[in-house]
């Protein structure tokens, strides 16, 4: 991958960062990329996660730079996945329709050392799954557990917390039994989707994020002060726009010219 990605210029990077909101299908990447960054299941796995783990008060700033690092390296390394697979799979006309397609087209592309590239992909794959496979049905059984006031805890028993463990193991069985039943031309299609959705839910989840995380009632001496609050209203104007754009441009196929 160096030897294609060493040659990039800097300049190319950021005009064709900047151009993927001309057309409408990359408008709704951009929206799928930033829904799976900032995703609405985060908001409360977060706070769920940290109440599991029983983080007192004091060490909260510990948990805070492990956000921040993660969230950090989290997007260090999508962006430059998108440019090497912009230099490499895109310049020459391969397209994705599994997740396989990408690992297969990198041998040819990288020489001798393709055998290691599909590896290498193929175990990150791998690792991306089994976290999502596990994460995102745990916040789904959190909320709803959360929602009707059951017993909840991934440190308890079926016996403790019947009910949040049911959910969170259903889940993960419905789960994988779609993805084997779904065809396999429309599994990008499928991971897709619920990144656009979530990206178009954002704002509003955001908005009730950011009026709760201000609220002296429920916060009290820990509400978010000046700067949070800038940010995270920047990030639901940003989101709100975008979302207002997909709606316009799928009213207005023309309007960002030809889609």
């Amino acid at each position: 991958m160096a030897e294609y990605t060493s040659n990039i210029r800097q300049s190319t990077v950021i005009n064709n960062t900047y151009r993927t909101i001309s057309q409408r299908h990359d408008l709704l990447t951009l929206v799928a990329v930033i829904g799976t960054t900032i995703a609405p299941w985060m908001q409360f796995y977060q706070q769920s996660a940290v109440a599991d783990k029983q983080i007192r008060v004091a060490h909260l700033n510990y948990e805070r730079l492990d956000t921040y690092v993660g969230t950090f390296f989290t997007d260090f390394v999508a962006f430059f996945i998108v440019v090497c697979t912009g230099a490499t799979l895109f310049v020459h006309h391969i397209q994705i329709n599994e997740a396989k397609d990408a690992a297969l087209a990198l041998g040819p592309l990288v020489g001798g050392n393709g055998q290691i590239a599909e590896i290498l992909f193929g175990i990150r794959l791998l690792n991306a799954s089994i976290m999502a496979a596990s994460v995102l049905p745990l916040s789904t059984a959190y909320s709803i557990a959360e929602a009707f006031g059951w017993e909840r805890g991934v440190g308890r028993t079926f016996k403790e917390a019947p009910q949040f463990l049911s959910l969170y193991t259903f889940i993960i069985i419905i789960g994988a039994g779609i993805t084997l039943f779904v065809p396999r031309g429309r599994l990008v299609f499928v991971l897709n989707l619920p990144n656009v959705v979530g990206g178009m839910l954002l704002p509003l989840i955001l908005v009730l994020m950011i009026l709760l995380c201000n609220d002296r009632r429920l916060m009290g001496r820990y509400v978010n002060g000046l700067v949070l609050n800038i940010i995270a209203w920047i990030t639901t104007i940003v989101m709100t726009v975008l979302t207002l754009l997909i709606v316009l441009t799928t009213i207005f196929p023309g309007l960002f010219g030809s889609s």
